[in-house]
């Protein structure tokens, strides 16, 4: 298995290459691949921490961005845009970065649940992590979500 290197930064501290290989993968991933044309550049942003898995190489595999409670959701943190480039699936990528997020969320707004709008083909995904479903299914961009809170 190959080596995942973490970064988090605010938007602010980003740098401009970081900026373009985070919106890269997401819009390799969820424009293109997942054919599904939406505005990945929501505003949201720029209130987020980033969380980057590089690989050995130098290449972005995996990325989060964590929102603080009450930006999107009333009293609840968020963990949203999951994504591992292709060459990163099955190896365990996406767990990690999953994992590092929720840490992250956990010791920077403690106490506070993270709410977050699953893709529903990850349920189980999120649901290994403790996340639980909280509401009827719905659709985004006409891909179906679901919410779910990890308590």
């Amino acid at each position: 298995m190959t080596t995942m290197n973490f970064s988090i930064h605010a938007f602010n501290e980003l740098s401009a290459q970081q900026l373009y290989n985070i919106m890269q993968l997401r819009q390799k991933v969820f424009v293109v691949e997942q054919n599904c044309p939406y505005l990945d550049a929501d505003g949201f942003d720029c209130f987020s921490w980033h969380l980057s898995g590089y690989h050995e190489s130098g290449d972005l595999w995996a990325y989060t961005r964590v929102l603080p409670p009450d930006v999107v959701y009333p009293h609840y943190a968020s963990i949203g845009r999951v994504v591992t480039d292709v060459a990163a699936r099955r190896l365990g990528w996406g767990r990690q970065i999953m994992q590092h997020s929720i840490v992250f969320c956990q010791k920077t707004y403690p106490n506070i649940g993270i709410k977050i709008g699953a893709q529903a083909y990850l349920q189980t995904f999120y649901e290994s992590f403790g996340f639980e479903v909280i509401g009827e299914a719905y659709l985004e961009d006409d891909i179906p979500h679901i919410p779910m809170l990890l308590r």
